[in-house]
């Protein structure tokens, strides 16, 4: 297998590579889905976030953003062995979903709050009174304004991100190298997540019935993770 030119021993690195990203993706979706079914939905105001932080140091970090990040920085690991793996069969359609990813990953570590709150919520539970906490609760919520779900760049980070999915997916489908089965939940799950962030600022209510997208990703990340592992073992 010679996709762009790559040596063997090098795409079989990156095929593993994938697969283990796929898998750990896998992973942090399902622990955030029992975090919000135990704990709660995210946190979407910064001084509810300052008062549970205080009681509730460590699980904070997973009532905001910080897991979705991880999840999305893994795209890092296992795009770039989808591109190898896809480019002889759709090399612009791969392309284009390849740079849509990388630039929604990018765009996402440079837009997320989690680190910015977690330094407000120590100042204000320092804070001497009450005119202090107000400043550190309305600081917080500058952050949240210009961060994930709220701005106009998150916004269109978004449409980067799950359209490179669907668009990776469609290929996916029509490829020998994956099982229909991984191109079809990754199309659906994808399509409809892309759909909940389109409407999101439009259609609050609607939104929520089409959440349950997330399940297909408990589908579609193992699936990659398995044909990934066997385009590695297939390659040697």
């Amino acid at each position: 297998m010679d996709q762009l030119k790559f040596d063997q021993k090098h795409v079989v690195t990156l095929f593993k590579i994938g697969a283990t990203s796929s898998i750990l993706q896998l992973i942090i979706i399902a622990s955030y889905i029992v975090v919000v079914a135990v704990w709660g939905t995210r946190i979407t105001s910064a001084e509810e976030f300052f008062t549970f932080q205080q009681s509730h140091s460590w699980l904070s970090l997973f009532r905001i953003d910080l897991p979705l990040l991880v999840l999305v920085g893994l795209y890092l690991g296992n795009f770039p062995a989808l591109l190898v793996s896809l480019w002889n069969d759709k090399p612009l359609t791969t392309a284009f979903a390849f740079m849509f990813t990388i630039i929604a990953v990018i765009l996402s570590f440079a837009g997320e709050s989690t680190f910015g709150l977690v330094h407000l919520g120590k100042l204000y539970a320092n804070a001497p009174g009450e005119t202090e906490r107000i400043q550190f609760v309305a600081a917080g919520e500058a952050l949240l304004a210009n961060g994930w779900w709220n701005s106009t760049g998150s916004y269109m980070t978004g449409i980067l991100l799950q359209g490179g999915g669907v668009m990776i997916s469609t290929v996916m489908l029509t490829s020998p190298n994956f099982s229909k089965i991984t191109g079809i939940s990754g199309i659906i799950g994808n399509s409809f997540d892309l759909l909940q962030h389109l409407l999101a600022p439009f259609a609050p209510g609607i939104t929520e019935y089409l959440s349950f997208a997330m399940i297909l990703y408990l589908l579609w990340y193992p699936m990659m993770a398995s044909d990934l592992f066997r385009l590695a073992k297939t390659t040697k």
